[in-house]
């Protein structure tokens, strides 16, 4: 007779939708991908449809949030996305995204402390003329975000609610004072016309902006720690769509009409992420810059939080199922937070960041662009997973959602997706910058296809070994004809 699953829970029921949308949205860190990813976008791809680009994905992403939004109301689950294919396509599929999705959130997370450390040994140094070693200031962050990752849940989401509303009030002013002072004396709308985009690398273009909207599928992640999971995590994830979707396009719009569309691409390749700071200290001051240079740095910090506790709650879910060591499943009894799963990422995140050190490797061409373009990569893997599992979730159950949500619009979101992965495949050599390789191009890309097989053998061997904890893979589906998450939802 196989183990049985611990009934072990997280810290219950502390969040509203408003503080998850502070979770996902701080993932996705709109300031420091407005002022790193756009002009990065600008620069490399040498298109100047970007605007258009993103205002072309938030559709996309709305049709995958119909079908994953339904699914959350019946099956609430830490690990989100792989009961959710578990019961809809397969238990060894879904064990192969789980393994897929910790290799991404994993990936994300360690990347931005590429990028952090950076940004604050540049800041220290022009404050005191002499920079301390990138990896130093990421190590120190891997400590901060460690500690506050074992606390209570509603606690972070304090935090990441205040430099949320900081990052995007500043962007605000910017946006606002660069279309109030369009270069050449008029507000262009150049960007957004279909020519600028669909010409010689528009699926560079996609691929970068697809790339700057992952964090907000990661609403599920918390659907146990929600007063209302039936309701919360849908609108937590239109919510976080709508918020990012806009600020992405009226921002990238607002750079190009500063600096002028006919100038954009070589200003970004000139200027890179200073470009928006250097526009704000032009028409608001250096003062106003400066603040928003701090901004940038602690959006970095919020999405690393962020991250964090998305990865530690995959740990806690796989652990809790046996995917993983059961130890992983372990939870604070005073703060209900899963311990042992960020424990585990803090350790990770050490141990990943000290290898680049030593190999002197490049803290932004290299860690964060390897590890990001990877990480991107395999979301939108997954993102195609979730919606082939709603469809087959609802096959079974046609009469508890409307054929919209049952697989229409998931059918028209896999369609859609696997058009955005086969762009990223094809551009994937464009979003490694000047430090990819032949093995890189394919090797990084590859390691989403490694997780897979490993998370499907896994399960196989489950299946042989261990039947009953292979039955729990991702929780019993609901009978037939059951009704959204209550007493007898998936958990």
């Amino acid at each position: 007779m196989g183990t049985q699953r611990p009934r072990r829970g997280l810290g219950h029921r502390r969040l509203g939708a408003a503080q998850i949308v502070f979770f996902v949205v701080a993932a996705a860190g709109p300031l420091f991908a407005i002022a790193g990813g756009v002009p990065t976008n600008y620069a490399v791809t040498g298109s100047v449809g970007v605007p258009l680009s993103f205002l072309l994905l938030a559709p996309i992403l709305g049709l995958f949030a119909v079908g994953y939004s339904a699914m959350s109301r019946y099956i609430t689950n830490a690990g989100a996305f792989y009961p959710y294919v578990a019961n809809g396509v397969g238990k060894s599929t879904g064990a192969g995204i789980a393994f897929v999705t910790l290799l991404s959130y994993n990936a994300i997370q360690i990347s931005i402390y590429g990028l952090f450390g950076w940004s604050v040994s540049t800041w220290l140094g022009t404050l005191t003329g002499s920079p301390p070693p990138w990896w130093l200031c990421a190590l120190v962050m891997v400590l901060i975000v460690g500690a506050l990752g074992v606390l209570r849940i509603d606690l972070n989401a304090k935090v990441l609610g205040v430099a949320l509303c900081l990052e995007v009030a500043v962007v605000a002013i910017v946006d606002i004072a660069l279309f109030a002072n369009p270069a050449g004396g008029s507000v262009s709308w150049v960007p957004l016309e279909p020519s600028s985009l669909f010409t010689t690398g528009a699926g560079a273009v996609f691929a970068f902006s697809a790339a700057a909207f992952i964090g907000f599928e990661g609403a599920a992640t918390y659907g146990e720690e929600t007063r209302e999971p039936s309701r919360t995590v849908g609108r937590a994830t239109f919510a976080a769509i709508g918020l990012t979707a806009v600020l992405y396009v009226v921002s990238s719009l607002a750079l190009a009409v500063g600096t002028g569309p006919d100038v954009i691409v070589t200003a970004a390749a000139a200027q890179g992420p200073d470009l928006l700071f250097n526009l704000a200290g032009e028409h608001l001051g250096g003062t106003f810059s400066d603040v928003a240079y701090t901004l940038f740095v602690t959006g970095q910090c919020a999405a690393l939080l962020s991250f964090h506790n998305a990865v530690a709650r995959y740990f806690f879910a796989l652990g809790r199922e046996g995917l993983l060591p059961r130890s992983l499943a372990k939870t604070s009894k005073r703060t209900g937070a899963p311990v042992a799963g960020s424990l585990t990422q803090t350790a990770l995140a050490l141990a990943v960041v000290s290898l680049f050190a030593i190999a002197d490797r490049d803290p932004v061409t290299e860690l964060f662009t390897w590890l990001g373009t990877t990480a991107s990569t395999g979301v939108v893997v997954i993102m195609i997973a979730v919606s082939l599992s709603v469809i087959g979730f609802f096959k079974r159950r046609r009469q508890a959602e409307n054929a919209w949500r049952r697989w229409i619009a998931p059918g028209l979101a896999i369609l859609a997706l696997s058009a955005v992965l086969a762009l990223i495949l094809a551009n994937f050599d464009l979003l490694l910058g000047p430090a990819g390789t032949f093995l890189l191009r394919w090797g990084l890309p590859g390691l989403v296809l490694v997780a897979a097989l490993i998370g499907f053998l896994r399960a196989e061997v489950l299946r042989t070994k261990d039947p009953g904890t292979y039955a729990a893979i991702g929780g019993p589906p609901e009978d037939e004809g059951a009704e959204p998450v209550g007493p007898r939802a998936v958990r």
